[in-house]
């Protein structure tokens, strides 16, 4: 990985040669908070895009999520939007979709050896509980936070429930979760890919744009392009400069 000394750079790694965490116990340190993002970062891909399959509209969504990722369009309305399409979709469709998704390299590896370090890790996301709660659930991970479809009758009425996570919600979370853990906010770690985790990532003591767009990988202090446990090999580099 590139020397990271130079403040205010931003590193990228693609090395091959990074081995990933084996989760073996390491000596306490600095405890810390990572929070990642989900859709194109824990996993990946877009679960709006994997439901709007079901629906026929995948091809427009996917549009329409690339340029709210980009930071061409507001978050919010851009969610509100996508999810109209998946009006009338039988909630049983959620179960297919859970089959589908598909963790990106080393986001177990990460959450392993979080959890060997006695660190707290979260979910934060602008996808759907119904996905995540779950997904989370298999890895251990108990701080979860993501919007919620609205469903009557066995079917979605294409709205979610309450405020949509945005950036803001997103920044929000990762401060919260640091007070609740008792970890300074110097001590977090924020990990996405597009313009809705431009908020975390700034607020993060250590912020990472992971296999991101342009204008994150532009703002992000770190940058990685290989699997998501070098997020592991960042921090601990952080820490010595």
């Amino acid at each position: 990985m590139p020397d990271s000394s130079t403040p205010g750079t931003t590193h990228s790694s693609t090395r091959s040669d990074v081995r990933p965490d084996d989760g073996a116990a390491r000596p306490a340190g600095r405890r810390r908070l990572v929070v990642t993002d989900v859709d194109s970062t824990f996993i990946q891909q877009e679960v709006v895009e994997l439901l709007a399959e079901h629906a026929g509209t995948r091809e427009r969504v996917a549009e329409i999520t690339e340029r709210a990722m980009q930071g061409e369009l507001d978050f919010a309305a851009s969610l509100r939007e996508r999810v109209a399409t998946l009006a009338g979709l039988p909630v049983s469709v959620l179960d297919a979709v859970r089959e589908a998704v598909v963790l990106t390299p080393g986001a177990a590896e990460l959450v392993a050896g979080c959890q060997a370090r006695g660190w707290a890790f979260g979910l934060v996301s602008g996808g759907f509980a119904e996905v995540v709660e779950p997904l989370a659930a298999s890895l251990g991970i108990t701080r979860v936070r993501a919007n919620r479809l609205e469903a009557v009758d066995g079917v979605l009425t294409g709205r979610t429930l309450g405020p949509v996570v945005d950036r803001t919600v997103k920044a929000t979370t990762l401060r919260e979760w640091a007070a609740a853990e008792g970890v300074p906010l110097a001590d977090t770690v924020a990990v996405g890919d597009g313009a809705n985790d431009l908020a975390m990532i700034a607020a993060a003591g250590t912020g990472i744009a992971f296999r991101a767009k342009p204008v994150v990988r532009a703002q992000a202090p770190f940058a990685l392009d290989g699997r998501l446990d070098e997020v592991l090999d960042v921090v601990e580099r952080a820490a010595r400069v």
